[in-house]
């Protein structure tokens, strides 16, 4: 039996299947626990009551710590001239109009920043031997930092520097957690490499106490945790390689996405995760795409990721008038604890979810099963108090907030759709989490989306995704080659011995070799250009790099050289995964009248909304919207002109009228 556990802003999911009752698919939703996130974890495990040989675990904690710069204490040790570099960055500005932009505080303060003598040159040769000063190894020891990043330059051509600086200062008795960017993120491109290292030491320790604790508390023989690349490694690897677990609980919601789809024969799929906090999305175009380009609070990190936009806009998003008299949405959010203030925990300011209950648009009396009562009466006292402020009544003053968090939802998946070339309108919406379908088809109509798709348990639908997650292992190295000076048999010598690394790392992890499979990319671009495309490997590499740039770009230069500038390698050891349940279809329509209704509003008007609990749509039903579709882990509304029907899985398809 395996069990996925994702750990949210304000719930903590589990999902499992439970094979001795045929199978069956069990959920729960745990408030979160900010302060100790493991607790939340435990807890929803004693509340299940069962050992599960195989947990795999998606955290929030690494991203958290660089968020809310609770990181550990880190010393950065560099080529002596270079000890700015993570402050300089590049030239370029996130807000080319805006002098006065506010640049993101490097996680290591300029004292904590020490020059080494030592260099390499471009090819990777010694021209300065390493020096390492009497009087720098006593600074370390009395500055006693948690974490060491050690970064030099070219070190990701010739590591020995970097290798031979742990081993010096080991033996000189300095204990710590160490992060060499030979190994982190071997690649060029100086700053992104530097700051990828020093967010790993950043992040290490953290992450280190954290899993300990939790793998000291679990009786399991398989403890896996989901990286940002879309595959899963052991604990005890991400304990040493945190800065892989950045976009981990993101991550494990579009690898559900592609399940689903493929399950459905879709092929264009826009991921819309909505938590409490923040939403997720992705736009998968018959394959998760992948990044190297990622950001961390504005700090660049040169690894795998899947392409994910994040917004500051969740059910918990706090509604407010700014000082100019304007109604603001988020990104604060009321998290966990005290949460909105319809679930009666203390919270006190206005939320998402508030309007959305304002609204009619949750089950009048709980969520989530019964684990949350919801106050009403509070909620109204609350909701009138800040309308008075605006002159509007309750009911225009919820529909106004949920138009603001989509407005905001929109422009993210807009990022990752129009902004790449992709027509969102060609595309099915999926969207889960505890909020996303509460607000499917309000962004599926601003986007010119007419087919939506609500998985089965969206609400844990990312921990229904960590299932699915094979244990992937990444390996890089950095050439710089024109096509004049490609050596294609060198190359692929190289990619051979990448290839050995990656199964042999794998293999470690409990995979047999026959279940490991291998994929060569190559990072190919004109000479000139400061991006490249990866190039999946193939018997012509230049002729593939020029359709896929006249397919990115829509143009070719057939008479411009072409630089082959990484080898990449990735290691994908396939797990056992657990099939969902299908049933047969009793295609019949839904008879409203059999259910309850609460009075809600629709574009200004009072509306009677129905209320039907999924789990009394059989597969094969059908109906049409307004109506309310509460389940254990999270509420649907359907639109007017909208309808729905059920397959044999249990997904909910809503389609434009």
């Amino acid at each position: 039996m395996i069990i996925g556990i994702d750990t949210g802003g304000t719930f903590t999911d589990f999902f499992w299947f439970d094979p001795e009752t045929g199978g069956t698919l069990q959920v729960l939703k745990e408030p979160s626990t900010p302060d100790e996130p493991s607790q939340a974890v435990l807890s929803g495990l004693e509340r299940i009551g069962s050992n599960f040989p195989s947990i795999v675990h998606g955290s929030t904690v690494a991203t958290n710590a660089v968020l809310e710069r609770n990181g550990a204490d880190v010393v950065l040790l560099t080529t002596k001239g270079f000890e700015d570099v993570t402050e300089i960055g590049r030239q370029t500005r996130s807000d080319i109009y805006d002098f006065n932009v506010d640049r993101p505080e490097p996680l290591v303060s300029r004292e904590k920043r020490i020059g080494i003598p030592e260099r390499v040159d471009k090819e990777g040769n010694v021209l300065t031997p390493l020096e390492i000063p009497a009087e720098t190894i006593a600074h370390l020891k009395e500055l006693n930092p948690e974490a060491v990043a050690v970064c030099y330059l070219f070190g990701y051509l010739n590591p020995i520097h970097e290798e031979q600086t742990r081993e010096k200062l080991r033996e000189a008795g300095i204990r710590t957690c160490w992060s060499l960017s030979s190994a982190v993120s071997p690649e060029y491109r100086e700053y992104e490499r530097f700051s990828t290292t020093v967010m790993n030491a950043y992040v290490t320790p953290v992450m280190d106490r954290y899993l300990g604790a939790l793998d000291d508390e679990l009786e399991t023989e398989h403890f896996r945790v989901m990286q940002s690349n879309g595959g899963s490694m052991e604990a005890e690897k991400a304990r040493q390689e945190a800065v892989q677990t950045l976009l981990s609980g993101p991550a494990g919601g579009v690898v559900a996405a592609k399940t689903i789809a493929d399950q459905c024969r879709i092929d264009h799929v826009i991921s819309f995760d909505m938590g409490g906090t923040s939403t997720d999305v992705s736009f998968l175009p018959g394959e998760i795409l992948m990044t190297r380009e990622s950001e961390i609070d504005g700090l660049p990190v040169q690894l795998p990721m899947i392409q994910i936009n994040t917004v500051g806009a969740g059910g918990g998003s706090i509604a407010y008038r700014d000082n100019a008299g304007v109604l603001q949405v988020g990104p604060k959010s009321a998290g966990a604890d005290p949460g909105p203030v319809c679930y009666d925990r203390g919270g006190t300011d206005l939320t998402v979810t508030d309007a959305n209950f304002l609204c009619g648009r949750l089950p009048g009396e709980a969520v989530f099963g019964d684990a949350i009562k919801l106050n009403g009466a509070k909620t109204e006292q609350v909701a009138k108090a800040l309308s008075d402020k605006f002159g509007l009544a309750t009911g225009e003053l919820a529909e106004s907030i949920i138009s603001l968090a989509n407005a905001r939802m929109e422009r993210a998946i807009r990022v990752v759709s129009v902004e790449q070339g992709y027509d969102p309108g060609d595309a099915t919406l999926m969207p889960f989490g505890g909020a996303g379908p509460l607000h499917g088809c309000a962004i599926a109509e601003s986007l010119g989306i007419s087919k939506i798709l609500i998985p089965i348990h969206a609400g844990v639908f990312s921990a229904f995704g960590l299932l699915w997650a094979d244990v992937v292992r990444d390996r890089t190295r950095t050439i710089l080659r024109h096509n004049r000076d490609i050596d294609w048999e060198a190359i692929s010598a190289d990619l051979e011995t990448m290839q050995k690394k990656v199964i042999s790392e794998i293999r470690e992890q409990g995979i047999g070799k026959d279940n490991i499979t291998a994929e060569w990319t190559l990072d190919m671009r004109y000479r000139g250009q400061s991006y490249e495309l990866a190039i999946p490997w193939q018997d012509n590499m230049i002729e593939a790099f020029h359709r896929r740039h006249e397919e990115r770009y829509t143009f070719q230069h057939d008479d411009r050289p072409v630089e082959v500038v990484n080898l990449r390698v990735r290691g994908i050891g396939s797990v056992d995964k657990p099939k969902l349940p299908r049933h047969s279809l009793e295609k019949r329509e839904v008879e409203t009248a059999e259910f309850s209704t609460q009075e809600g509003m629709i574009n200004g008007n009072n509306a009677t909304l129905p209320i039907i609990p999924r789990d009394d749509l059989w597969p094969g039903a059908s109906g049409d919207g307004p109506c309310v579709i509460p389940e254990q882990t999270s509420t649907t509304y359907v639109a007017p002109e909208w309808s729905f029907t059920v397959d044999e899985y249990g997904h909910l398809h809503l389609e434009k009228q």
